[in-house]
């Protein structure tokens, strides 16, 4: 089966496909992490974006199932350079290629990653189709047009829950209610380890809902996106600044910083992977975490009450801030992702004890 991978910059890359037959469409962008791409393909912060592995060989340890962080695939499709058809892995259930058929995701395989990411690295990411099979390469041009044309979609709509949902001990010390932009499984089994119940709630949830569960504190996910593109979000943390305890991660660091009157910004070309470098500004440590995002909070418009807490060793964006009297705390990386392996958890410890 041939595959064509296909850039707004017109730059196009020929292949072998595997996984589903069928053609779609993503912003394409990289990801460095050496492990992690059945964490990362179901990733719901990948929502339509086509996924560019930079390391050389994807799947060699298989698909265990476990390690998924939504029900499905979120990630439109995959690039790789090779793609192991005999995984070995006491835990893996069947390989990567197959996994993909079922999921319905295509991927294309024999590209020069190397080149496509220096290619992402001096152009940025960029809108994309991916297509496998004759009828699908053959309308990918007039997909791309159609694609770049078309208005901005809500992304994080279809990664939320459609209904709140429990998790957590019952009877717990503390209540959390947990607003799903994009929610990571990981997420909740960090939180799952820690005397907190918790309500997941949808990402439109209004202030009445929230309040109706009488939470202790308020936790907003990660998602995919441009965090300005949810301004009801941001009026709805905004309301309870004061009021309530609030942590961001990721994406939620985004839109927590817009409540409390910061900028954001598109990076480049992101930070997607388990290897990027985190400095605590105020314990001195540095931190291997994980990330998966395309916009950044903008430190120069922090107001006066703001404290920076993190920076990224890599380009110096900000990585994370508190506030100076309130218990409101946020990071850009995953606390619950296991790059370090466990460098970053002490982070949720930390802010609820301040809950």
């Amino acid at each position: 089966m041939r595959a064509l991978l296909l850039l707004e910059s017109g730059q196009h890359y020929e292949g072998e496909g595997a996984g589903a037959e069928r053609l779609v469409t993503g912003e394409a962008v990289f990801f460095t992490g050496m492990t992690g791409y059945e964490e990362a393909l179901t990733d719901p912060s990948y929502n339509a974006q086509i996924l560019v592995f930079t390391y050389p060989m994807i799947g060699n340890y298989g698909i265990s199932r476990s390690a998924m962080q939504h029900g499905t695939t979120c990630a439109a499709g995959a690039v790789v350079k090779r793609l192991c058809r005999h995984p070995s892995h006491h835990q893996s259930k069947l390989d990567l290629d197959a996994w993909m058929k079922e999921q319905g995701m295509p991927a294309i395989v024999g590209v020069d990653t190397r080149a496509l990411t220096m290619h992402l690295r001096e152009h940025g990411t960029m809108r994309a189709v991916l297509a496998t099979g004759d009828a699908a390469i053959a309308s990918a041009p007039d997909a791309l047009r159609a694609y770049c044309a078309a208005a901005p979609a809500n992304l994080v709509a279809p990664v939320s829950i459609p209904a709140p949902m429990q998790r957590g001990t019952r009877g717990a010390h503390k209540r959390l209610v947990l607003i799903d932009c994009g929610l990571k499984e990981g997420i909740l089994q960090a939180l799952g380890e820690l005397d907190v119940s918790v309500t997941v709630l949808p990402w439109n949830a209004t202030r009445a809902e929230i309040l109706a569960q009488r939470p202790d504190a308020i936790l907003i996910s990660n998602g995919p996106g441009d965090p300005q593109d949810l301004p009801e979000i941001v009026a709805t943390l905004r309301s309870f600044i004061g009021e309530l305890p609030l942590f961001g991660i990721c994406l939620g660091h985004q839109l927590l910083a817009s409540a409390c009157g910061a900028k954001t910004f598109k990076l480049p070309y992101g930070h997607r992977g388990g290897n990027q470098p985190v400095k605590d500004l105020e314990t001195g440590r540095v931190l291997v975490t994980a990330h998966n995002h395309g916009y950044a909070v903008d430190r120069t418009t922090f107001p006066g009450e703001l404290v920076e807490t993190m920076v990224n060793l890599n380009d110096d964006t900000n990585e994370g801030f508190r506030h100076r009297t309130l218990p409101i705390a946020a990071v850009q990386f995953h606390p619950e992702a296991s790059p370090g392996p466990a460098d970053a958890r002490y982070l949720f410890e930390r802010w609820l004890a301040s809950v």
